[in-house]
């Protein structure tokens, strides 16, 4: 039996992952602003302020005693048109990463965990994302990154964020620190995927009416069990190959608007 944190274990992906979880016979331990009755354990807490993530690490350090075989960071807003984007900032970025980094010794005490992100096919076929967003984020410096998030818009801002996350999880995948140490960080990035997340965007009377024009080639909106049983794969022994990876699951989505684009090649000398 693993022991598996989940934030955002309310509801959407996060609940469909800690249900399968528990199906199979691991121990969760769901994080959210709602009690989490799916899991094991669970207890709240806020992930969009500093003291609501130290909060949360030492929450799953005390459940865990130390050593903790999964993480699997869901939570996050998606962007609204009133909604500030430094909100997308602190909980969709600096929510996640600061966890990760805090629970790296109780994920290192396990000798063979996993770490599965909530990427997104936003950073793919939503068009020219603000990367002067990006490279703030990046940089790690939240109170800057916050100010740009708010210029740019919660809408821009979602897929800025998701890239960022991409990218921090990519370059440091790599690192001894991590996978020298048992620990395989990969990510996962869903397409439209009926949670209450993309409901609520559906119930806005703006961006509602764009979001059934998004293209899907399979006809139809995700499952959040579908997204959740990739998850759990990448949460497995079976998947201890797999390092620094994004897996697109999105219907075809992305295949379909940049069929080309992927894989990009590697051009030495220019």
């Amino acid at each position: 039996m693993k022991t598996i944190a989940i934030t955002g274990a309310a509801s959407g992906i996060g609940a469909a992952t800690a249900a399968q979880l528990e199906r199979e016979g691991h121990k969760t331990i769901g994080i959210d602003l709602n009690p989490a009755e799916g899991c094991s354990e669970s207890f709240t807490a806020d992930l969009a302020s500093p003291d609501g993530r130290q909060a949360a690490i030492a929450g799953i350090q005390e459940r865990c005693g130390g050593k903790l075989d999964g993480l699997v960071p869901c939570a996050g807003l998606s962007g609204l048109p009133d909604r500030p984007g430094s909100l997308l900032v602190s909980l969709n970025y600096f929510g996640t990463i600061e966890l990760i980094d805090g629970l790296h010794e109780a994920l290192a005490a396990a000798g063979s965990a996993s770490v599965v992100g909530l990427c997104s096919n936003s950073t793919t076929t939503a068009p020219n994302p603000p990367m002067e967003l990006v490279e703030a984020l990046v940089a790690g410096d939240e109170a800057a990154a916050r100010a740009v998030g708010d210029k740019t818009g919660s809408i821009a801002a979602y897929p800025a964020t998701k890239m960022a996350l991409a990218r921090w999880l990519r370059a440091r995948a790599v690192k001894e620190e991590w996978i020298g140490r048992g620990i395989n960080l990969n990510a996962v990035a869903p397409g439209k995927t009926m949670t209450a997340m993309v409901q609520e965007g559906m119930d806005d009377p703006i961006l509602g009416q764009h979001m059934d024009k998004f293209p899907m080639p399979i006809g139809r909106n995700g499952k959040p069990e579908e997204i959740a049983e990739l998850i759990c794969f990448l949460l497995s022994e079976k998947a201890r190959f797999i390092v620094g990876s994004i897996f697109f699951i999105d219907g075809g989505t992305d295949a379909l608007l940049r069929a080309d684009d992927f894989p990009s090649p590697w051009v030495l000398g220019s």
